[in-house]
């Protein structure tokens, strides 16, 4: 079965579900060599708090539905009480110094998530700010910014729902869920027609996009008619002869070498989307911090 990504990733935000498995799971590696001694051993048990998650630098935020489920998921294992207040919602722009969410509760709760709290929503609201980087170069073009299966390991469809966060679109979430046949797969099979040939005839309706690295590739992928072609590492006069070849028949991204100067350019040529590995591979943390009020 295909992965559906609309399913979890909704408009309204990620699914409850996802984002308590998340946090339980990243819980789990801060604390599986033992409760908080620090914390424990300074703080007493029925100390109350209230802290707030504030902006360092400027970004766009991605992750809240996981930050709140880290406390509620630590709340409930510790029979604790607590109140999340969000500030801001996902995909909303912040400037440094503001609030991005308030937590009240025990202090030993509160400081036990911290850290969680923090890489979660400091490595998501990276990818969304940097995403948002990127569709505001691509600027008025019709051309979408898209993701790659270039991401952190267990953390790809929360990278992936942060992408959409900043405004930029998935490609497929794994490897079941679209075909994408490279030049290795080509390799094998012997050409370009071969491949798409095969992959049709075990899965006649799947997605189905092929790398090109040339013009003449583009042409034979355009005959055996793919739902999109990659055009790898290709300058831009390239990407606008491919586009004149594709005349709207099929849709091209381009993908490889990019950079944010690029942005702009690239869109300019006519083709559909970017595609962009930095964006989960190599997004610049946004710098939060977790300030606890003074009494």
């Amino acid at each position: 079965m295909s992965f559906d990504g609309d399913a979890v990733l909704s408009a309204a935000g990620l699914k409850r579900e996802l984002a308590i498995d998340i946090a339980r799971r990243t819980l789990d590696e801060d604390l599986q060599w033992g409760p908080d001694i620090t914390t424990r051993a300074t703080i007493p048990a029925g100390q109350r708090g209230v802290a707030d998650v504030v902006a360092r630098q400027p970004g766009t935020i991605a992750g809240i539905p996981v930050a709140a489920a880290v406390v509620e998921v630590l709340a409930e294992d510790q029979h604790a009480g607590v109140e999340v207040t969000p500030a801001v919602s996902d995909g909303d722009r912040v400037a440094a110094g503001a609030r991005v969410m308030t937590v009240a509760g025990p202090l030993r709760t509160l400081l036990t998530a911290e850290r969680t709290l923090l890489n979660l929503l400091s490595q998501l609201s990276g990818v969304a700010t940097l995403t948002a980087a990127w569709v505001d170069a691509v600027g008025d073009h019709d051309c979408q910014v898209r993701d790659t299966r270039k991401t952190v390991p267990g953390l790809r469809i929360l990278q992936k729902y942060a992408v959409r966060c900043g405004g930029g679109v998935n490609h497929r979430m794994g490897l079941g869920d679209a075909a994408l046949i490279k030049d290795n797969h080509v390799a094998a099979a012997g050409s370009v027609r071969a491949a798409y040939a095969a992959v049709r005839a075990m899965n006649p309706s799947i997605s189905c996009e092929i790398e090109c690295d040339t013009l003449d590739q583009v042409r034979e992928a355009i005959e055996v008619g793919p739902d999109l072609i990659l055009l790898d590492n290709m300058d831009t006069d390239r990407m606008r002869q491919a586009v004149a070849l594709a005349g709207g028949r099929v849709k091209l991204e381009a993908s490889g070498g990019l950079t944010l100067d690029d942005a702009a350019a690239v869109a300019a040529t006519g083709v559909d989307y970017i595609a962009i590995g930095e964006l989960t591979h190599s997004a610049p943390v946004l710098d939060l911090g977790f300030d606890l009020r003074s009494r």
